[in-house]
């Protein structure tokens, strides 16, 4: 099968990705910030998921540095990783929609921050990682380079085990017996079942 075919789809990933996310930086931006955890490890966990999600992709697709690790796209990886991208794009745009004002994209409460229980929230905690954990799960499918297709699974399988902790002591101790509740009737990443 042609890896153009699984290249265009990562572009578009890519591309959607950006788009989506663009206008709620800009908003987030204008908010002041309350609390912030945005420390060393925050940062290089940033820079990771950068590299592995946007540049190791684009290399991998533009130039022929990576080319040593590229290998045959099957056209099941192919057809498994469209199913998983579809509904990473949807899902991806649905949490930063939901969010608002209240998106940020590191550990931080606004000024006036919410705790959002509604829309893709009302039935998942971290709608937004379980979208990332399908974007990447695309990205392993379709870029079929040894390198950039595996490598955003790998960087937020370290981001979540090492942020998603100190995420949820943020938010208990913002929003207290609320968040409790809320935790109590949601799952992490999996709507019944984790």
């Amino acid at each position: 099968m042609n890896p153009w075919f699984g290249k265009v789809l990562m572009l578009v990933s890519i591309v959607s990705t950006v788009i989506i996310r663009a206008p709620h930086g800009g908003r987030s931006r204008k908010v002041a910030i309350v609390e912030s955890r945005k420390g060393r490890l925050e940062m290089v966990l940033l820079a990771l998921m950068s590299i592995a999600a946007i540049i190791l992709p684009l290399v991998a697709i533009f130039t022929p540095f990576l080319s040593f690790a590229d290998y045959p796209l099957h056209p099941v990886a192919f057809a498994i990783g469209v199913v998983v991208l579809c509904p990473g794009i949807w899902l991806f745009y649905r949490s930063h929609a939901d969010l608002g004002k209240n998106w940020s994209i590191s550990l931080e409460i606004r000024e006036d921050h919410q705790l959002v229980t509604s829309g893709v929230y009302r039935l998942i905690r971290h709608p937004m990682y379980t979208a990332i954990f399908l974007l990447a799960f695309a990205q392993a499918l379709l870029l079929s380079n040894w390198l950039a297709g595996p490598s955003c699974l790998l960087a937020f399988l370290l981001m979540f085990v090492l942020r998603i902790g100190g995420e949820e002591q943020m938010m208990q101790k913002k929003f207290g017996e609320a968040y409790a509740d809320y935790r109590n009737r949601t799952n992490r990443l999996i709507p019944h079942l984790w």
